[in-house]
């Protein structure tokens, strides 16, 4: 809208770049700070302030203005609001994803990935297909001659989903994992945290970098290939009914990927998915100068829809899986939390290098070579994604973060750790009251009996 709106401020400055990717430096912030938070204090905590800051800096993102109606300004507010906005959004990561991926443990075996899954990936799709319809019946109703109301509007109304939450998650309860095992009381051993974990994190970055390079820079610019490929006198809205086409096709490959996942396993369901999504990618490419006209648009629709679907049954759906379950419970906010920066950081690049590779195409960015070399690019580090999960990441099980946690208190204790003093000191306390009756049981006095 703002490119239409604003065609020589916006379309032709760096604020077109900094409105679009600058949420994501302000999530990478968000996910570093409340991943570090959700580990050293709570979870429940970490979602609630990330919740506040959602609402509160949608409301000003939307009201932004600049001073004396300067439409330069008023970009910059934009952009300062968004990064705040990120900001929020990076916590819900962390807290969020680890929180349910915790709470997966009280699930029934052979189900836990797929609810995982559905309150997770296919939520976040979701909002991804709202996100696309919203623009276009704003548009229709205000018109493109209003569209300064409409991308207001749009803006607006994101405040609602958080709003909606907020009650719920005053009332959530810490998971009893992070009970047991936080070492938010205790000293954290970051030398044999980091001997541990650093190559698996490495992997699991890798793999969340290459996904957020490629499908949060596709969805960014998949409206601008749109309006490439109608033309001009197309209505906007076209442009956006046909991108709510394209989100569609997340929800089948996120739904299908969710029960892959527990009939195959995460490691196997990212692999086999990203490679698939490479090879259609290959064939996109290819019949770009087929596609790439008014009349087969809704070709290009289903071929790039497909792209997107193996990408969610792939590493969309298992890349926050395997960050939330390869690590313990101690250090699973941070861990994650990492992982899903480097994915930020991967589409905060992304959205930059997208535009050079579409507009230093050879035959402009409104030839064939603007559209296939993306695919080109991508397909191949699709190639390579799978490649890295085939042979590198670990197998994760039912039962994964129970192991991990008895794995990684075997190993502290083992370079001279101690355990005990892990856990909530309310946890503790309970535990040793629960110790000291078992004595009882064995013919002993209770240590509580003793005080009486």
């Amino acid at each position: 809208m703002l490119d239409q709106l604003y065609p020589t401020e916006y379309a032709g400055s760096s604020a077109r770049s900094n409105v679009s990717s600058i949420t994501f430096a302000g999530t990478v912030v968000g996910q570093l700070f409340f991943g570090w938070f959700s580990d050293h204090y709570s979870r429940k905590n970490a979602l609630l302030i990330s919740t506040l800051l959602l609402i509160l800096f949608s409301i000003l993102a939307t009201a932004s203005y600049g001073a004396g109606g300067s439409i330069y300004g008023l970009f910059s507010a934009l952009t300062a609001w968004r990064f705040l906005l990120g900001i929020g959004i990076g916590g819900e990561y962390p807290a969020g994803s680890v929180a349910c991926a915790e709470s997966t443990g009280e699930l029934k075996k052979g189900h836990r990935n797929r609810w995982f899954v559905m309150f997770t990936n296919v939520q976040i799709d979701f909002g991804f297909v709202v996100a696309a319809i919203v623009p276009m019946i704003v548009v229709l109703i205000t018109t493109e001659n209003h569209l300064g109301t409409a991308w207001r509007v749009c803006l607006g109304i994101g405040v609602i989903p958080p709003l909606s939450l907020l009650y719920l998650r005053i009332k959530l309860k810490e998971p009893e994992e992070f009970k047991r095992e936080t070492m938010r009381d205790t000293r954290t051993p970051w030398w044999l945290v980091i001997k541990f974990y650093w190559f698996r994190l490495l992997v699991v970055s890798l793999i969340w970098f290459i996904y957020d390079f490629s499908s949060y820079s596709f969805g960014i610019y998949s409206s601008s290939w749109l309006l490439i490929i109608l033309g001009p006198t197309y209505p906007l809205w076209v442009s956006f009914g046909w991108n709510t086409v394209i989100n569609l096709f997340y929800i089948p490959g996120a739904l299908l990927g969710a029960f892959v996942s527990d009939w195959i396993g995460p490691r196997y369901c990212l692999a086999f998915g990203v490679l698939a999504q490479g090879i259609v990618g290959f064939i996109m490419s290819g019949l770009y100068p087929i596609l790439n006209t008014p009349k087969n648009v809704g070709g290009f629709v289903v071929i790039y829809g497909i792209f997107l679907s193996l990408g969610e049954l792939g590493p969309g759906d298992n890349i926050g899986l395997v960050a939330s379950k390869t690590s313990a419970t101690a250090i699973r906010g941070q861990y994650y939390a990492i992982a899903a920066a480097s994915g930020k950081i991967g589409a905060f690049i992304g959205t930059y290098i997208f535009p050079f590779i579409i507009d230093d195409a050879p035959g402009g960015p409104s030839g064939n070579r603007a559209g296939q070399d993306p695919f080109f690019v991508s397909s191949a580090l699709c190639i390579f994604s799978a490649f890295l999960a085939f042979f590198f990441l670990p197998h994760i099980g039912q039962d994964t973060i129970t192991d991990e946690d008895v794995r990684f208190r075997a190993y502290l204790e083992s370079h001279g750790y101690d355990t005990s003093t892990m856990g909530t000191k309310e946890y503790q306390m309970q535990s040793s009251s629960t110790i000291d009756t078992r004595l009882d049981g064995d013919g002993l006095e209770p240590a509580y009996a003793k005080e009486v």
